[in-house]
């Protein structure tokens, strides 16, 4: 097929194609063109449907009047820097339950006694390096040759015996990191009346049933019920959905043994001669179990000392000899 002419658009028809009364306009508007040294503007109309809606914010933030969430890293720690700790935390053995006694009014106060072993500083999490902040406390003490080579150089590193549990506790900023490596953290770290947290592995309790692991009723015990008495009942229905188990359904299966974190509780009594913490309330785990016990988030951060030096009593700090404690007394 031959090739079509292009039709020219901007073009005026040939003039016996135009009536009479437009053929007389003609050189007005040859004339008009000429003096016009102004370009001519290509506009192209495009026919849309406007809408009455006013825009959505954009998805990716977390409130509409707030700009979206920025995914670097920096930004993550920015975020959470309001619920991170300002200084490090430590690792405790529960020692047993106790109560003691208010002597002005004589109400008694069930507690929990938390005993630490000899915690130091391993080493130093910074921003640069690891991408965080954080301070890695080890506590106990283990035979050199039960620790695997890689560990007898990490705590040589560190100037510090082979330690039994190590365990890393975030702090919000490089002030947080004011602990030395190789100095050891007592019970002087907390005071009196501030509220921490504890976390530990719950007392394990082997496989359980519904009734015992979610507290399920159970099914009626009388009225023709043979051999149902403690049963979940039902699973999951039929068509309704999808004649299936619906993930997250709560069965019989192993109960304890997790990772539970108890709250505000208050500290009641320091010992730091005997490395000993008593507070308020029920921690999880039995006897012997290591909890990690640091400064409470829902709270408001406790004046607490910042480095070691602030932590430790006088009578502590100094040694035994008459001099050292003279020298001591006349500095306080």
């Amino acid at each position: 097929m031959p090739p079509k002419a292009p039709l020219n658009w901007g073009l005026l028809p040939p003039a016996f194609l135009l009536p009479s009364s437009t053929r007389s306009l003609l050189p007005l508007i040859q004339q008009n063109a000429s003096q016009s040294s102004r370009p001519a503007i290509a506009y192209t109309s495009v026919r849309t449907i406007k809408s009455t809606n006013t825009p959505r914010p954009d998805r990716f933030a977390h409130k509409p009047g707030k700009p979206a969430l920025n995914s670097t890293s920096t930004a993550a720690l920015e975020r959470k820097a309001h619920s991170t700790p300002l200084r490090t935390g430590v690792l405790a053995l529960k020692r047993g339950m106790t109560a003691v006694y208010d002597p002005s009014t004589g109400k008694r106060t069930a507690c929990t006694v938390l005993q630490l072993d000899r915690n130091e500083v391993v080493a130093h999490k910074t921003r640069d390096k690891n991408g965080y902040w954080a301070v890695q406390i080890g506590a106990g003490q283990r035979e050199a040759r039960n620790v695997t080579k890689p560990m007898l150089g990490h705590f040589a590193g560190a100037h510090v015996t082979p330690k039994r549990w190590v365990a890393e506790f975030k702090v919000k900023g490089q002030e947080g990191l004011q602990v030395g490596v190789g100095q050891m953290v007592g019970a002087g770290w907390f005071n009196v009346g501030q509220w921490v947290d504890v976390r530990g592995i719950s007392r394990g309790m082997g496989f359980a049933g519904g009734m015992k692991r979610h507290g399920f009723s159970g099914q009626p015990a009388s009225h023709g019920q043979s051999l149902m008495h403690r049963g979940m009942g039902s699973s999951g229905g039929s068509q309704g959905s999808g004649s299936r188990v619906l993930p997250g359904k709560r069965m019989a299966g192993n109960m304890g043994n997790e990772s539970v974190t108890v709250k505000n509780l208050r500290v009641l009594q320091v010992d730091e001669k005997n490395g000993i913490v008593v507070v308020n309330g029920c921690v999880p785990g039995p006897k012997n179990q290591v909890i990690k016990l640091q400064d409470a988030l829902g709270k408001p951060w406790p004046k607490g000392p910042m480095s070691v030096e602030e932590g430790v009593p006088v009578e502590v700090s100094v040694g035994e000899g008459g001099a050292a404690k003279a020298t001591a007394s006349a500095t306080a």
